[in-house]
């Protein structure tokens, strides 16, 4: 354990986000199950993470270096936890109050602004509430939540922690 350096911690969440986006697409390309709105926005912030945690490890940071990669990270997955949380919110909405489901991502993107595009997949539609895979009777928003809390936790344990070099 003496020689486990911050670039293998940082590859460690690099391949952790890795998996994640693994296991979406064999729940979407597998299981059929199609992501919602909110799902593809959590798909985005999961490869941010991903990019980060990746350049982290490539550079292999000083102290002020892995503070920074701590802030980028903990700002994405404090952002992937209120995406998440909204979806949540979102699936345990009483039936008569989940919103409608709104165009398709294509057509959005093809045919509204980027701003517009934005608000809309932060809202969330009908497809949303909807609840697919289960774990544990946790559904993919929940899981994501979780995930997202981890990733943030472990970037800010790789930087106040000291690795040999």
């Amino acid at each position: 354990m003496a020689t486990f350096s911050s670039r293998l911690a940082y590859l460690a969440g690099a391949f952790f986000a890795v998996g994640l986006m693994a296991f979406g697409l064999y729940l979407q390309y597998v299981e059929h199950q199609d992501p919602c709105p909110l799902c593809m926005v959590q798909r985005v912030i999961f490869i941010g993470i991903l990019i980060v945690f990746a350049l982290a490890a490539v550079q292999h940071p000083h102290r002020l270096g892995q503070h920074i990669y701590a802030l980028l990270i903990s700002a994405l997955s404090l952002f992937g936890v209120a995406v998440a949380a909204r979806h949540i919110w979102i699936q345990n909405l009483p039936k008569d109050q989940v919103p409608a489901c709104g165009p398709g991502l294509d057509y959005m993107l093809e045919t509204m602004p980027m701003s517009s595009v934005l608000k809309e997949l932060m809202h969330g539609s009908g497809e949303c509430a909807e609840k697919g895979w289960t774990f544990l009777t946790l559904g993919i928003p929940e899981w994501s939540l979780f995930c997202y809390l981890a990733l943030g936790s472990w970037a800010i344990l790789i930087a106040v922690k000291k690795f040999p070099r």
